[in-house]
């Protein structure tokens, strides 16, 4: 009876060493896990998107959902409560940044309450929207979308009544951000339309600037790389500065030059007259000489040659 019993005793010590044994290596470390949650951040309310937001789209709760963020990755402007972003009296606002699915959603990327998405939601502190008229070929053929930067070129005549023609081009602006397109401001649209109006997002000061250069003559917009925001010092560009074009023009201004110094052309023949038979041979008459312009390249120049070999050319 007593064998028995201490085979009982021995065989419960081993099984509760045994659980013991299970019980440190399998199970994890409570006070361990404790000490892991102590180091991780505390997590806040984030709003996010429950799928693709497109532009101009009104929010309902439908399009949002909540989760939980660390509080030092929750980004600025984002919304703790639906209600926040919903809870107005003058009606829920409008996106004006398409986000995508589980995006968070920042007060940045939306219009004021019950506001419509129009180009006054894009504009900078400080800046103003103004408005340019410009053809297929002077919108860089639809290319230029809104978000683009562009610069704005001049071209004028200053040629006065009655003169030859006298074109200057001049760069009005540079690094300019196109705001719309006709009635298109939408940032995401990437299809090409010809345009007729260009909007862009101007100081005060170049503002005014563009008035002038609307009145003075045309307008066209140059359209820049993406990420390229140098600026650079341009002088106007002539017309006579343009290779063959120009050197035509040279060549006409001095072949005008050339003709207004020389007095008209005039080609006289003389009668003829019937050699006496008998009499000696007369001394032949004086040839009379006259100007012909000759033209090398840009230059030219006058020679003399005789009347009767330039009235037979």
């Amino acid at each position: 009876m007593r064998l028995a019993t201490m085979i009982s005793l021995g065989a419960s010590a081993l099984l509760g060493l045994g659980a013991l044994v299970v019980a440190r290596v399998w199970l994890p470390d409570a006070d361990g896990a404790s000490v892991a949650d102590a180091a991780k951040p505390a997590g806040v309310p984030v709003v996010i998107a429950t799928g693709p937001l497109a532009y101009g789209l009104k929010l309902e709760a439908k399009h949002l959902i909540i989760t939980q963020v660390p509080a030092n990755a929750a980004p600025e402007g984002a919304f703790a409560s639906i209600e926040q972003v919903l809870a107005h009296d003058e009606g829920a606002p409008a996106v004006i940044v398409p986000m995508t699915a589980r995006e968070p959603v920042l007060s940045s990327k939306l219009t004021g309450p019950g506001a419509r998405p129009t180009i006054a939601a894009f504009i900078t502190d400080g800046m103003r929207a103004y408005t340019v008229r410009v053809s297929d070929i002077a919108g860089v053929g639809g290319h230029a979308l809104p978000g683009d930067r562009v610069d704005v070129v001049l071209m004028r005549d200053l040629s006065g009544d009655g003169e030859q023609r006298r074109l200057v081009s001049d760069v009005v602006l540079q690094n300019v951000r196109l705001l719309g397109v006709d009635l298109n401001a939408d940032p995401s649209s990437a299809t090409p339309t010809p345009p007729r109006s260009a909007t862009l997002e101007v100081s005060m000061e170049d503002a005014q600037k563009l008035a002038m250069a609307g009145d003075l003559g045309s307008l066209s917009l140059a359209l820049r790389r993406i990420g390229s925001d140098q600026t650079e010092i341009m002088r106007p560009i002539l017309a006579s500065e343009l290779g063959m074009v120009g050197a035509t023009v040279r060549q006409a201004q001095q072949r005008r030059a050339v003709e207004t110094a020389l007095p008209p052309l005039q080609i006289i023949a003389a009668p003829r007259r019937a050699a006496p038979t008998d009499a000696a041979p007369s001394a032949p008459a004086p040839r009379r000489r006259t100007g012909v312009i000759v033209v090398h390249g840009d230059a030219s120049a006058v020679s003399e040659v005789p009347s009767d070999i330039r009235a037979g050319v």
